[in-house]
């Protein structure tokens, strides 16, 4: 038995395979329910009505995909080019530190500019510090042929030891009474919120806004077209003339900068400040709904939202049945292997001789 290669790919089979491996994963989703003891359809209804079946449960589905559309899209883009970046998490860490150290009330005050420039740095700083966090696994890779898997991994696990030293030392909020979170963003430095007396912010109106316009750069410029070529085959990319090594250091930038810009939204959207269980793993959820998306930055705005829904409607099943949250988890992991085996389907048949 081998697999082969498919001398044309469909697209239809492309398009197709995300619904049928949502359909697989609630079937097979279903029997960890049914081992649990709980009736079936009342689980994924109670799931549906907690993520999506009110004004409230729509708030906050929108409000945790924000961040995940933009980790989403630093995976996706990275992903293109067969530059794996796993370390989104810390990325993310990196942008929120750096936006509560630009816009945060250091000294009780903070900096003494006009908002108008003050948040414009706020962002680039944040940016900035994602995408320098992933320049050196971009150039060990390029420079030294360091598997990126690895350093970016191993970063995630440095930035939160670094995030959690300066928590404790001198970022750390001397009003929090011993609690480890950083200074609070001024007033001025946080996002509007798109629905009154929700948690719903315009953070999500940059993350949509970014998903098009990452879309149409890969599509329609000739960096989008050296992204896909590097990653068809980056050698072939090479004899044709593309530069690699500049490609993939201008991708690992991008997508640094899209995580970082995560954190920053995250902190200016909904914390206001730094905390090291700020986030859920919004870095790694972001692996999941690229490939989900199947790479596709429009793609990634519709996963995003499937999972934020999948995660907040479980926490209010959990309340109405004797099934845990951790259900949730489980379905996001089944959906990406499921995904994974249908587009590996679309793309290859199985030969038994």
């Amino acid at each position: 038995m081998r697999l082969e290669a498919r001398g044309a790919v469909s697209r239809v089979a492309l398009v197709a395979a995300p619904f049928a491996a949502i359909a697989f994963t609630l079937l097979a989703s279903g029997l960890f329910v049914a081992w649990a003891g709980a009736p079936l359809g009342r689980t994924y209804a109670l799931i549906f009505e907690g993520g999506f079946g009110s004004r409230f449960a729509w708030s906050e589905t929108l409000t945790r995909a924000t961040p995940l559309i933009l980790t989403g899209l630093a995976a996706a883009v990275a992903f293109r080019a067969h530059f794996y970046n796993i370390g989104a998490e810390g990325q993310l860490y990196a942008g929120a530190l750096a936006a509560v150290a630009v816009g945060g009330l250091a000294d009780g005050s903070g900096w003494a500019a006009s908002p108008a420039l003050l948040f414009p740095a706020m962002v680039a700083a944040a940016m900035a510090a994602g995408a320098l966090l992933l320049l050196l696994p971009a150039l060990l890779r390029t420079r030294l042929q360091v598997d990126e898997v690895v350093t970016t991994l191993l970063l995630n696990f440095i930035v939160l030891l670094f995030v959690s030293m300066m928590l404790e030392g001198p970022m750390k909020d001397p009003a929090a009474m011993g609690w480890p979170q950083s200074v609070a963003l001024a007033d001025d430095m946080q996002l509007g919120k798109l629905i009154a007396r929700t948690r719903l912010h315009t953070g999500l109106v940059w993350a949509v806004l970014l998903a098009g316009a990452l879309w149409a750069l890969l599509r329609y410029t000739t960096f989008g077209f050296a992204v896909r070529a590097v990653g068809a085959n980056a050698r072939a990319a090479a004899f044709a003339g593309v530069p690699v090594t500049r490609t993939t250091l201008a991708v690992a930038l991008l997508s640094g900068a899209l995580a970082g810009l995560a954190g920053a939204i995250e902190v200016a959207g909904r914390t206001a400040y730094v905390t090291l269980d700020m986030s859920p793993g919004y870095g790694y959820s972001g692996i999941v709904i690229a490939m989900l998306a199947g790479l596709n930055p429009l793609g990634v705005v519709a996963a995003a939202v499937f999972v934020a829904g999948v995660l907040v409607g479980a926490d209010s099943m959990s309340r109405g049945v004797a099934v845990p949250t951790y259900i949730a988890e489980v379905i996001v992991a089944v959906a990406l292997l499921s995904m994974l085996v249908a587009t590996a389907f679309a793309r290859y048949r199985i030969r038994w001789n």
